[in-house]
Order: structure tokens, then C-alpha cells, then sequence
């Protein structure tokens, strides 16, 4: 769909903003891994398809829970410790859904968030990790192949903005003091657009106010809430518009576009994409993000 110039200006501003004077969240990827040698009982793993390790079938693209997501990585790097792995995510869940019912859950439990509290309640005096990514689902709707749509793009940033205190207020409430918090922001698989000619440049240059804006949700909410943040957009350079980098022979993209294209499954062919999950690669990525944040 046509962009409106007036309100591209307007969600711009409105970024902009919210982001200025944000608190400094999460490392590079890359720094260090010290965080593996506290000794966590146990490892929770909340959220959406990300901390679920979603990903397509390299055969039919039909999704499936990987065993090889973030999470799973972070588990992996600490069961040397002894540390117990639980992942209630589910893929789907919004911010909505997390709190009143969507997905499955075993009875007594209507969601994710009470069967997260519940867990908390009932090691108050271990040492829990955990790790959360809720919020892209309210979002995700807003982008199709015609471009985006950005009152439903700013009506779900709000949503997201809305709901996310109450799942962590309620997280908080429910663990103990030795329990760990830490939350993500999101990359931009929108930027995949940017391949597609030049209304692809404008949509993906869009996308990236939107992401910057919907992120700023995260990076101001987690630490006024007793999070760290796991800064997953800025690992995945989402803003870098500027390097240029060697796509495939002869196509040259920005690094944001680049990453993208090497860490999700956005620019597979079909029928594995466009897929907004990310690759083994990808969760990778994630996994060095949280790690910084601890």
C-alpha cells in the first residue's frame, strides 16, 4: 500500500522521542560469556516462536520447533552446571494471548503467564534464569507484500506497550530474589523488502522507524521493571542502513538487509520463505545477545 508521507513523519518523531535518553542495554554479541559460570537451578524460557526455536522445514517450509533456538543454545551452554532447561513458549503468542489464553496449556493453567508464575512460586529459593520475548505477533500482521500498514503497525506498538508491564509485573511478583531477568528486542525481518526494487527500499526504510519505535517498548520497560535487555535488534545491526556488504555475486546490500538475509529465513526461496524466523545461525545470534545481558 502507498505510504503516507504525513504520518511516516509523525511515527518518526514518535520514535525518536522514545528513544531519546533510553538507558544503555545489552553488549555486543560477542562480549563476554563470564555470565555461564553463575549457577542457575534452572532455566525458564518464555515467550513466542523465537524462544520456541521455531523454524520451516528445509523440505516443505511447514513449521516446526527446531530444539535448535535460542533458548535451547542458552540451555545447552549451561547444563555443564547442572542447570534444569523449562521452555513454556509458544509459538503464536502475542502479548495478549500470554496473559488471558491463546495457546495450550495443561489444566489448571488458561496461559503462559500463570504457568510461569506458578513455576516462579515454586522455586522462590533457587536460582532461576529467565529469558523473554513476547510482542512481535502484535505486530507482525501489519506488513504484507503490498507494503505497510502503519496504523496497525502503531496500534500494535501501543497494544504491546500496554500488556508488557502487566506480564512482568506479574512475573516479578512471582519469583524469589535470586531469580534473573532478562528480556529481548526484536531484529527486523521486514528489511528483506529491500531486495525486491525501489518501493522495497521504502518499505524496508519504514519498517526500520517502526522497528525503532516498537523497541524502544522494550529497552524502556524492561529496566523499569527489573529486567536486563538482550539488545537482539542492535546484534542484528537492524539500523545499519550505511555498510554495504556483498550479498550474492554481483548484488551488494546494506549490512542490516545483508543480515537479514543470512540469519532468518526471509530471502529463502519458497516454499521455506520468506519465513520471519530465524535460522540456526540466526539463533545464534540471539543466544551471544542474551548471554551479554547477564
Amino acid at each position: 500500500m502507498h505510504v503516507p508521507t504525513l504520518s511516516l513523519r509523525k511515527a518518526a518523531a514518535i520514535a525518536a522521542a522514545a528513544l531519546c535518553g533510553l538507558a544503555v542495554s545489552a553488549g555486543p554479541a560477542n562480549a563476554t560469556d563470564g555470565w555461564k559460570h553463575k549457577p542457575f537451578d534452572y532455566y525458564l524460557a518464555l515467550g513466542d516462536s523465537l524462544g520456541a526455536g521455531w523454524q520451516p522445514n528445509t523440505t516443505t517450509g511447514q513449521g516446526y520447533i527446531s530444539g535448535r533456538g535460542y533458548a535451547d543454545d542458552i540451555a545447552a551452554s549451561l547444563k555443564a552446571g547442572g542447570t534444569k532447561y523449562v521452555n513454556l513458549a509458544c509459538p503464536g503468542e502475542t502479548t495478549g494471548s500470554m496473559i488471558h489464553g491463546g495457546c495450550p496449556y495443561p489444566e489448571p493453567y488458561r496461559n503462559q503467564l500463570d504457568a510461569a508464575a506458578d513455576f516462579l512460586k515454586a522455586h522462590k529459593g533457587d536460582r532461576v534464569l529467565v529469558t523473554l520475548d513476547i510482542g512481535a505477533n502484535d505486530v507482525d500482521g501489519c506488513a504484507s507484500a503490498s507494503g505497510l500498514d502503519i496504523q496497525c503497525g502503531l496500534d500494535g506498538i501501543q497494544q504491546t506497550a500496554k500488556d508488557l508491564p502487566v506480564i512482568i509485573d506479574k512475573l516479578r511478583a512471582a519469583a524469589g530474589h535470586k531469580t534473573e531477568f532478562v528480556g529481548s528486542t526484536y531484529y527486523n525481518p521486514f528489511l528483506a523488502s529491500w531486495l525486491t526494487g525501489s518501493a522495497g527500499q521504502s518499505t524496508a526504510k519504514t519498517s526500520a522507524v517502526f522497528l525503532n519505535l516498537f523497541n524502544a517498548v522494550f529497552q524502556v520497560e524492561y529496566p523499569l521493571h527489573g529486567f536486563r535487555v538482550a539488545d537482539v535488534g542492535a546484534a542484528f545491526s537492524s539500523n545499519d542502513f550505511v555498510h554495504q556488504v556483498p550479498l550474492a555475486p554481483g548484488v551488494t546490500v546494506p549490512l542490516n538487509v545483508a543480515r537479514i538475509c543470512q540469519w532468518t529465513w526471509m530471502c529463502a526461496p519458497k516454499p521455506i520463505g520468506p519465513n520471519i524466523h530465524a535460522n540456526d545461525a540466526g539463533y545464534q545470534v540471539m543466544a551471544k545477545a542474551f548471554q551479554a545481558a547477564i
